[in-house]
C-alpha cells in the first residue's frame, strides 16, 4: 500500500483560508502520513505557519507537521518555537536551512540544516521525527553532486530520521540519488517529493530557481497544447502519475505531495495510481 503526505503553505487572508480548508477536506480522505506547512524567506509567515499547524491538528484530526528554518533566527527564538510546537502534541519536524531573503543582514545563529538538526536533538533528545531535504538533481548552490551528498550526510548524522527530496519529473534521478546515498552509507527512507502540474510556467519559474530539470519534451508537448486547458491538465495528470506509478512499482512507500494549496491536481494523479 502506498503512503502519502501533502504539503500546504500558510494562508495569510480570510480567501485563503476557505481555499486551504476546501483541499485538506478533500485530500485529508486519504489518510495521510502528515501534512507539512511551509513559511516563507526568512521566516517571515512564522506566526501563520503555527496557527495553520494548529488548525490541521485540531479542525481536522491531520498530523500537522511545522517546517522550521535556522535563517534569521537566534537559539533562543529556536527553542521557544520547539518548546511551542512541542506543547501542541507535534513529534515531527522538518529542519531545513532556508532561503536568506534579499536585504536580511542577519544569516541566524546557525548557519545550515544539519546545525539545526544538531541543535534540535541536544534540546528534544529524539522526541522529534525529524525530516530534512534532499536534491536528486543537486541542490542549486552545490559544487558538485558528490559535495552535495556529503552535505546530506551530515544532516544524516546530526540525527535526521528521513528525507524529502525537491521534487523531479524524471525517476531515473531519484533512483540514482539512491543508489549513490546507498553507497555513501546513508541509509535513513527518502520520500520522493511529487509537484502536480497545475500552472506551467509558474512551475518553470519555480523549476529555475530550485534547480529542478523539467525535461524538454514536456515543454515541448505543453506548448503543442497552446491554450487547450482540457488536454494540459490530462497530460500533466498522465506524466506525473506515470512517473509515480514506477516509483510505486519500484517499491516506494510514501509520496510527498508539494499542492500548492489545490486539491484537483493532486487529485488527478492519485486517482490515475488506483
Amino acid at each position: 500500500m502506498t503512503h502519502f503526505s501533502f504539503e500546504f503553505y500558510p494562508p495569510k487572508t480570510d480567501e485563503q483560508r476557505a481555499q486551504l480548508d476546501r483541499t485538506v477536506g478533500k485530500l485529508k480522505r486519504y489518510q495521510p502520513v502528515f501534512t507539512s506547512v511551509t513559511f516563507g524567506a526568512g521566516g517571515s509567515t512564522l506566526s501563520y505557519t503555527a496557527e495553520t499547524v494548529r488548525h490541521l491538528r485540531d479542525d481536522h484530526g491531520l498530523n500537522g507537521v511545522p517546517h522550521l528554518s535556522c535563517v534569521g533566527g537566534t537559539r533562543e527564538e529556536i527553542r521557544q518555537l520547539l518548546a511551542d510546537y512541542r506543547a501542541q502534541g507535534c513529534d515531527r519536524i522538518v529542519a531545513l536551512r532556508g532561503d536568506l531573503p534579499s536585504g536580511m543582514a542577519r544569516a541566524g545563529d546557525l548557519h545550515y540544516a544539519s546545525d539545526l538538526v544538531r541543535f534540535i536533538r541536544a534540546e528534544h533528545g529524539d522526541h522529534f521525527h525529524i525530516e530534512v531535504g534532499c536534491y536528486p538533481e543537486t541542490h542549486p548552490q552545490s559544487e558538485d553532486a558528490l559535495a552535495d551528498i556529503r552535505h546530506f550526510k551530515t544532516k544524516v548524522d546530526a540525527g535526521a530520521n528521513s528525507a524529502i527530496t525537491q521534487y523531479f519529473f524524471n525517476a531515473d534521478a531519484y533512483f540514482r540519488f539512491v543508489d549513490d546515498i546507498r553507497r555513501a552509507g546513508i541509509a535513513i527512507p527518502v520520500i520522493p517529493g511529487i509537484m502536480p502540474i497545475s500552472n506551467f510556467s509558474q512551475l518553470k519559474r519555480f523549476s529555475e530557481a530550485c534547480g529542478a530539470e523539467i525535461p524538454r519534451w514536456i515543454g515541448k508537448r505543453m506548448q503543442a497544447y497552446g491554450d487547450d486547458a482540457d488536454s494540459v491538465r490530462e497530460f500533466a495528470a498522465d506524466i506525473v502519475a506515470g512517473m509515480c506509478r514506477r516509483l510505486v512499482d519500484a517499491g516506494v512507500p510514501e509520496l510527498h505531495f508539494y499542492t500548492l494549496n489545490l486539491a484537483k491536481p493532486t487529485e488527478a494523479v492519485i486517482a490515475r495510481l488506483g
